[in-house]
């Protein structure tokens, strides 16, 4: 076992490990204690992860090109054919997770010291935020679908820990409940997708299976399952449908054999879409703000939202061979970039504005992969993990200094008493909205987003897919309301004269130490991250760094057509921020009265945008209230239906016809001697009538 094994082992059970032990004896370790172990092992694992990372990146791996490497720990399940191991599998996409999960938790823990000290749980929190960690890890190490939506599961539990922390406020409690339901809509789709590519192809009668290179799915070993996809790569709705003899194809053969990938890629989306909060199933992202910041930054910048980011990139093998599918991730995800930005221009609260940008960007992720630039998917991922985790932990700092206050309203003129926070939060701003120089080949000046957003950006104009002009209109549109908003934000805060309590403004100041050197950390990456990782892993070294971990088809040539853009296409994320960042300079620092007047007046736009378009109140009126009216439709239906025929009714006809009887019990004997003598009389009658038959 070589040292990269054991690191890859310690960095994926570390967390684990620390979360059992602070869990389970925090009242022998204490407080403190739980901190620091947690806190050591978490950091640790993230600097075994940074050695994977940049051996990856500038050692001899990436100059041989990349293999998948798999550390087998246990045998989970062997019944039958169906085997499926506890694995570790180390190629550059699990490598490129563990450094982005571990740096940020890590970061995230040292953080939380200085965030939670007044928190009287504070070790049950450190518990849960490394059980988080080692979900997460047990997730992206994956080689198998049943790991990893083992790792899947683990996540969601520990989000709705976490969301719910502070368990006596009804908001946090409604608000955890809520992640936990609308992410098990996605994940029942993820499920069925498993099952799926599991059962999906079955013998059908009459057909000639080696005519078509159709082979089983007998395993959900990544390895087994991509294998198979690539061998039957020709048997698809893109390919060879058309060109299939209609006599020679069942009707089994047509839905189970060359749908079947169409429909496990769509139901494996759905567990993604949850996951990720993507529209349809976004609504829980906002309301997961009711956690402790350092929660907000974990789950929003580098792990559970990006799980299904990561998904989608590791089947690549799957979504190159599909059409449907491939379009819907490309119009959910450029449909909720454009969405979250709308959205986030009108939310007063700091942290719900970071989390719709969180929502935003997502959707840039999604729609480049289904439009095949995986590559710039997972940069896009690698460099929104960094501004993204410190404009989060930026706003702590804020709330932190301005004493629980969330509300940009009751802020302002905080760049004066708070200097560092400001510094940190307009590096952050930077980096979201892509400030960096445009359309010069060879020069890396920018910020980390500059660099990722634009290769997004320039590969949807590049690319042939149908919606293709869809995603790139709506990325422009999205980039723009981006820096808009993300000015607001900046000129809210810490501009103008301050509008907050005059005693909670002059106590105001910068976070101590142990909070400001994450920020300090999370800076540099926010800085350098685009620049320095832009060869390896989007342009002329990508085929190197990703090796086989990421599959691109034949005609996948989007990384490379970018290139060839107009140079208005380069141009127009630069002209997006800088107009944005006019706007927003126009209304909230020279003329500031007017959007206060537009909010104060309302108007549909406003109220539109304020609701987040609604969602809340339709899903509220279909699923709740719906639900609870077919369930008293059913209790009615039930009770005067149902039971009315059936046990109510045999006990109102016994009851009645026991009310009747009774009445003959009076007594008398006579009464009675009249009864025996009227017996008597019927049963002769009826003796004498079957005689004379």
């Amino acid at each position: 076992m070589t040292f990269q094994d054991i690191a890859a082992i310690f960095i994926v059970l570390a967390p684990g490990l620390a979360a059992v032990i602070a869990g389970l004896g925090q009242r022998v370790l204490g407080d403190k204690g739980s901190m620091a172990l947690t806190t050591t092992l978490v950091v640790s694992a993230a600097a075994l992860a940074g050695y994977l990372f940049f051996d990856q990146v500038f050692g001899s791996h990436g100059e041989a090109g990349n293999h998948a490497h798999t550390i087998i720990l246990s045998r989970w399940f062997n019944v039958g054919t169906f085997i499926a191991d506890w694995a570790i599998r180390l190629d550059s996409l699990s490598v490129t997770m563990l450094f982005v999960v571990t740096s940020v938790s890590a970061l995230v823990h040292i953080y939380s010291i200085g965030y939670m000290h007044e928190d009287p749980h504070r070790a049950r929190f450190f518990a849960y935020l490394s059980l988080f960690t080692f979900a997460m890890l047990m997730l992206v190490t994956a080689d198998n679908f049943l790991q990893l939506f083992f790792g899947w599961e683990g996540v969601g539990l520990a989000s709705y820990l976490l969301i719910g922390f502070w368990y006596k406020k009804p908001s946090a409690n409604d608000a955890a409940i809520k992640a936990f339901v609308v992410n098990r809509v996605g994940d029942f789709g993820f499920a069925l997708g498993i099952m799926a590519l599991v059962f999906m192809i079955q013998p059908a009668a009459g057909v000639d299976y080696s005519k078509f290179h159709i082979a089983e799915f007998s395993s959900i070993k990544f390895d087994t399952v991509f294998a198979v996809i690539a061998q039957n790569a020709p048997v698809t709705p893109v390919g060879m449908i058309d060109a299939i003899p209609i006599q020679d194809v069942t009707f089994d053969f047509l839905w189970l054999h060359v749908w079947g990938l169409e429909a496990a890629g769509v139901l494996l989306f759905i567990g993604a879409m949850g996951k990720s909060a993507q529209f349809f199933l976004h609504t829980w992202l906002p309301d997961a703000m009711e956690g402790p910041t350092p929660v907000s930054a974990l789950i929003h910048a580098a792990t559970m939202v990006t799980a299904g980011v990561f998904l989608v990139c590791r089947c690549s093998y799957l979504y190159e061979h599909t059409v449907v599918a491939a379009n819907m991730i490309t119009i959910i995800g450029a449909v909720t970039c454009f969405f979250a930005a709308t959205v986030g221009l009108a939310q007063n609260d700091i942290k719900r504005v970071v989390a719709y940008s969180t929502c935003s960007q997502l959707g840039y992720m999604f729609f480049a992969a289904g439009l095949g630039a995986y590559q710039a998917s997972m940069f896009h991922l690698f460099t929104h993990a960094f501004f993204k985790a410190l404009l989060f932990l930026s706003a702590g700092a804020v709330i932190h200094g301005m004493h629980h206050e969330q509300d940009m309203r009751n802020m302002g003129g905080l760049r004066k008493k708070m200097p560092l926070t400001w510094a940190m939060m307009l590096i952050g701003t930077l980096a979201l909205t892509g400030v960096g120089i445009p359309g010069i080949e060879g020069l890396n000046l920018g910020f980390a987003g500059f660099f990722s957003k634009d290769a997004i950006i320039e590969s949807s104009f590049a690319s042939h897919d149908a919606f293709a002009p869809l995603a790139f209109w709506l990325s422009i549109g999205a980039a723009f309301l981006t820096s808009f908003y993300s000015w607001r934000l900046m000129f809210m805060t810490f501009e103008g004269k301050t509008r907050a309590d005059h005693h909670t403004y002059d106590h105001a100041h910068d976070p101590p130490m142990v909070m400001a050197v994450p920020l300090l950390l999370l800076a540099v990456g926010a800085v350098l991250a685009g620049g320095v990782f832009y060869n390896a892993m989007v342009d002329h070294h990508q085929a190197a760094f990703w090796g086989d971990a990421i599959f691109t088809g034949a005609g996948n040539e989007v990384l490379h057509a970018r290139h060839e853009v107009p140079m208005w296409v380069k141009l127009a994320p630069a002209i997006c921020w800088v107009s944005g960042l006019f706007f927003a300079i126009i209304f909230y620092l020279v003329f500031p009265s007017v959007p206060r007047r537009m909010a104060r007046n309302g108007g549909p736009m406003h109220s539109f945008l304020s609701h987040k378009w609604y969602f809340d109140e339709i899903y509220h009126f279909i699923f709740v209230k719906g639900a609870a009216g077919l369930g008293d439709l059913l209790w009615k239906a039930d009770k005067k239906i149902i039971d009315g025929v059936g046990p109510d009714g045999v006990t109102s006809v016994a009851r009645v016809g026991a009310g009747g009887l009774s009445k003959l019990h009076t007594g008398y004997i006579f009464h009675y001697a009249f009864v025996i003598l009227l017996s008597a009389v019927i049963f002769v009658a009826f003796v004498l009538l079957n005689q004379g038959r």
